[in-house]
């Protein structure tokens, strides 16, 4: 996978769903907050480097635990189920497939990438998605958001696995999502 970084930005909503999970411990984490400096993320629409989200995410990751990132993955994607809602993206009733339809076009959206990198489809049946990451976003917290976007649209027993990973060579990160 490409994850060159030049020229690629993200919405500041992004960096502020990151932060406000941890706001009341800003001075425990000044050195994630620290990441944010000088940009203001308060904007929901302003773009922001890219590299911002990584390296926030990548410092959640490994002082604080993938468990934590998967929890803020899971808070991004209820309230991005929410932001495609109100875009009129999805329905309040839907499937798993609609929803990640919309994920595609929110990434679009929501990243601004000269190589249009972000979401695909693989394979899609009752009980299951199979999603290519193509963008440069954090594999970990992914598998959090996927879940949250899922679960968001009522179905049970929702299970994310990766099924390929660029950290075990695979070319490209590849989730599986399963309900019942």
């Amino acid at each position: 996978m490409d994850t060159s970084t030049e020229n690629v930005t993200i919405t500041s909503a992004a960096i502020n769903d990151v932060l406000n999970i941890y706001r009341d411990k800003k001075d425990e984490y000044k050195e994630l907050f620290d990441f944010a400096n000088g940009y203001d993320y308060t904007n929901p629409r302003l773009k922001i480097p890219i590299e911002v989200y990584i390296k926030m995410c990548d410092w959640i990751e490994n002082k604080l635990g993938k468990f934590n990132l998967m929890r803020i993955g899971r808070t991004i994607g209820e309230s991005t189920f929410e932001v495609m809602i109100t875009n009129k993206m999805i329905e309040s009733k839907c499937t798993p497939n609609d929803v990640m339809k919309a994920l595609i076009l929110t990434s679009n959206t929501g990243v601004k990438d000269p190589k249009k990198r972000g979401w695909e489809i693989l394979t899609s049946t009752d009980k299951s998605i199979l999603m290519r990451k193509t963008q440069n976003f954090n594999t970990t917290l992914q598998i959090g958001m996927l879940d949250g976007l899922i679960r968001k649209s009522g179905v049970f027993g929702v299970k994310v696995t990766l099924s390929n990973e660029i950290r075990k060579g695979a070319e490209f990160d590849e989730y599986l999502i399963s309900w019942i």
